[in-house]
């Protein structure tokens, strides 16, 4: 695995992007930051972080699927390589909240954000960024934010952390056309309040009860409404009011 270490980087995400077009990177290379002055969540949200307390990383994957229909996917290989991670440092209460924010309890502890680009030969690069709130304990104005520290009274190595995800991801994506199935159930098992009876608001500002059923093969939300019918939803299209 080829690491490059950043101080202060407006986004690793738009660092590894860059470095791509300019040369030849290895696959799986990585970029790793202590500080992200810009960094960005699901359709432009923000991401901020406090200095050196947290882990922020990219990861360029190349080749992991043939096709844009096949690319969530890879958000599922991702999601649960986080998750393994977590789980073998005894983090509780995990979960994923619907695509790919990590939960403990009720609060989020990271996000990820993957950029894919369609290559003139027509393979597909990905960009994997992920920020995970591990030895940061204040979070002022996010009341539903934590951190690894906060969860576990205890400080982690970042890198070991960030070992432990990569090789997990390069596992999953290995076995990701042959086991696409049994990845897929294992992702929805660990979804933040599947089969609870929860309310919704979609883009128009109506409220509704639904309970998550899973996703479809796109990576849609499946929810169950009161009139037993099945609909799917995009990223942005609902919001769950928890």
């Amino acid at each position: 695995m080829k690491l490059v270490k950043l101080d202060a980087i407006d986004s690793t995400n738009e660092f590894l992007k860059v470095l791509s077009l300019q040369k030849d990177v290895d696959n799986f290379t990585v970029v790793s930051a202590e500080n992200q002055t810009h960094g960005k969540g699901q359709m432009g949200s923000v991401w901020s972080t406090e200095s050196g307390k947290n882990l922020i990383m990219s990861v360029l994957i190349k080749d992991c699927v043939a096709e844009i229909s096949q690319l969530f996917q890879l958000n599922i290989a991702v999601s649960l390589s986080v998750i393994e991670a977590l789980k073998e440092l005894q983090i509780p209460n995990l979960s994923i909240k619907w695509p790919n924010d990590i939960m403990s309890d009720a609060k989020k502890i990271g996000g990820i954000l993957i950029e894919n680009t369609i290559k003139s030969d027509g393979t597909i690069q990905s960009i994997v960024g992920l920020g995970l709130n591990v030895n940061q304990t204040k979070f002022e104005n996010l009341p539903r934010a934590t951190s690894l520290a906060l969860l576990c009274n205890d400080f982690f190595d970042k890198e070991l952390l960030l070992v432990s995800i990569v090789e997990n991801l390069k596992s999953k994506t290995r076995h990701l056309n042959t086991n696409a199935a049994a990845f897929k159930k294992n992702y929805e098992n660990w979804l933040f309040k599947k089969g609870v009876p929860m309310p919704f608001e979609n883009q128009s500002g109506i409220r509704f009860m639904g309970i998550i059923q899973g996703t479809n093969a796109t990576g849609k939300l499946e929810i169950l409404l009161e009139n037993d019918s099945i609909v799917d939803f995009d990223i942005k299209e609902v919001q769950m009011l928890y």
